[in-house]
Parts: C-alpha cells; structure tokens; sequence
C-alpha cells in the first residue's frame, strides 16, 4: 500500500526520498553499470548528504560495502564490511537457499518490532561481515555466521529478501517505508 516507482531514470531517483537497491547478478557488473550511468553520483549524494533511508537487498546490501570477493571493483563503501564467498563444506548447498532464522544483534528502526525467531528466505553465495559489530542488526548463519541485516545510520542492507520472507519480510518494508 505504499506509493512507489520503478526507475532507472536518474531525474526520478534525483527526487526520491527513499530508495530500495535491489540486486541481483554479480557484484562487478552491478557496480561496472552503477559507475558508468552517472547513478554513482546520484546514489552518493542522496545517501550520504541528503542522509535519505536507503535499502540494499540481496546483492544490493553488498553493494553497500566497500568490496567482494566476487568482484574486482570497489562496492560503495558506505557501511564497514566485505563480502566473502560462503565456503562449501560437507553436506551444505551453495549458493545459500532457502529459509534461515535470524538473531537479532542491535537495535534498529528496520528490526524495530520484530517478532521472535523471525525467519527469512535466503539466496546467496556471497555472506556480508561487518568491521565493527556496531553495524551489524541481524546474524544468521549456513555454514559460517555471516550479517543478515546491516546499518550505518539512514544507509540499512538486508541479505533476504524481504519481499519472499512472508510477515516478516512484510514487517521489515513496512518499517522501511515508515522511516
């Protein structure tokens, strides 16, 4: 019920007052087609001067950090952390998905609410560690125990997908979109 736009035209994000980065391919060619269509700009100034709620999901909470080992290119670096490939042990399918449980670890306007033993739906290669544990809002785990949920101020990353997490996932976009 949320009034919302789809655009890739950089006129309609100059004027936004949030911002959802979706994501879904691979690190490089994301950052590669962010630089190169004057979105960078944009994405900076709206995020880091205008001080906007933005929200990276999936590979667009990577994107958010300064680099992956997917990729060569630097990420925005706007939170504290790095993206390392899941590492492939016995017994355990990667790319991570599915359905995992989410720990929460600091308090935050997106996590704000939510309920006990909240599941989220996961599809992922790449797991998200911040530098400080300050930026960390979610943890969960496949394998190693990685960040679900990250925050630097208005700039917030969810690995799941909100949008297939069902009530969950429903109550982190609506905290979102109340920011």
């Amino acid at each position: 019920g949320v009034k919302s736009q789809i655009s890739s035209e950089l006129k309609q994000i100059k004027q936004a007052e949030k911002i959802l980065l979706p994501g879904v391919g691979a690190f490089d060619q994301a950052m590669k087609r962010i630089n190169e269509s004057g979105f960078r700009e944009v994405l900076d100034k709206k995020a880091t001067q205008e001080k906007i709620p933005v929200l990276g999901i999936c590979l667009g909470m990577q994107l958010l950090t300064n680099s992956s080992e997917e990729g060569e290119l630097p990420g925005l670096g706007w939170i504290n952390a790095k993206a390392t490939r899941i590492p492939v042990a016995d017994g355990l399918k990667v790319p991570h998905m599915g359905w995992n449980v989410v720990k929460p670890l600091n308090d935050s306007k997106l996590t704000a609410q939510l309920p006990e033993e909240s599941r989220f739906y996961f599809v992922h290669t790449y797991a998200v560690h911040c530098e400080s544990a300050d930026n960390a809002i979610l943890h969960s785990s496949h394998g190693i125990e990685f960040d679900a949920a990250i925050q630097n101020d208005n700039i917030y990353g969810a690995q799941f997908h909100p949008e297939k997490s069902h009530k969950f996932g429903m109550h982190i976009l609506k905290n979102f979109a109340s920011l």
